[in-house]
């Protein structure tokens, strides 16, 4: 497995060149390889080997369609969110299988805190979106944020599930965060203000969350 996700890190980097570069040519190749990569190791090693893998490989696959979605113009920008959206959901699924305690008062914290956070954010976005006159994506995009924010506290109770060990808790929590974080850089980056190599900063903190997400999940469910 280790030697596979090199692999997979090796093709993400070419994608994270190209997108420096602007070789537009190159990033339609390396981009959705990157994913497709990642998610034939993942099925190698073993998909099917177990309930909460076959969701976290649907996962892999729905983003891999949202990579493509949003490689095309705007007109497919909800088609591509939709397939992330389903994306988090099969991620959401697999982190919670089985059934963690969301009682502890960390778990109650951790909630609260994100909820906070991803509320201050999809203002700033929601205000720019209208700004813009496009407030058609407002649901859309707050449904998204919403998602998204469960599947990062989902990831991040792992590591006060006993049924989850410590490593593949933390690399998963990782992953999911680095996820999180780069779907903020690209809405920030494409509606509230241009960041400075914003796109550079989306994919490399994308393809890192997707590999430490599903190396963890993979350390897992596979022992």
């Amino acid at each position: 497995m280790i030697f596979g996700l090199i692999l997979v890190l090796a093709v993400a980097v070419l994608d994270w060149i190209a997108v420096a570069q602007g070789w537009k040519k190159v990033e339609i190749i390396a981009k959705p390889a990157t994913m497709a990569a990642l998610f034939l190791i993942f099925a190698l090693v073993g998909w099917f080997s177990s309930l909460p893998l076959i969701f976290f490989g649907a996962g892999l696959l729905l983003s891999l369609a949202g990579d493509v979605f949003l490689m095309f113009s705007d007109r497919w920008f909800i088609p591509g969110l939709a397939a992330f959206l389903l994306a988090h959901v099969a991620y959401i699924v697999g982190f919670n299988l089985p059934l963690p305690d969301v009682s502890s008062v960390w778990s109650v914290s951790i909630a609260i805190i994100l909820a906070l956070t991803a509320g201050r954010v999809l203002r700033r976005i929601v205000a720019a979106l209208k700004g813009k006159g496009l407030q058609r994506l407002v649901g859309p995009v707050v449904l998204y944020g919403m998602v998204i924010t469960i599947m990062l506290l989902s990831a991040m109770l792992t590591v006060f599930n006993p049924e989850w060990d410590s490593i593949p808790a933390l690399l998963a929590s990782l992953g999911a965060f680095l996820f999180y974080f780069s779907d903020i850089i690209l809405a920030w980056n494409k509606f509230v203000a241009p960041i400075k190599n914003g796109r550079l900063v989306n994919m490399v903190s994308y393809h890192l969350g997707q590999i430490a997400l599903v190396a963890g999940a993979l350390i897992q469910f596979t022992k």
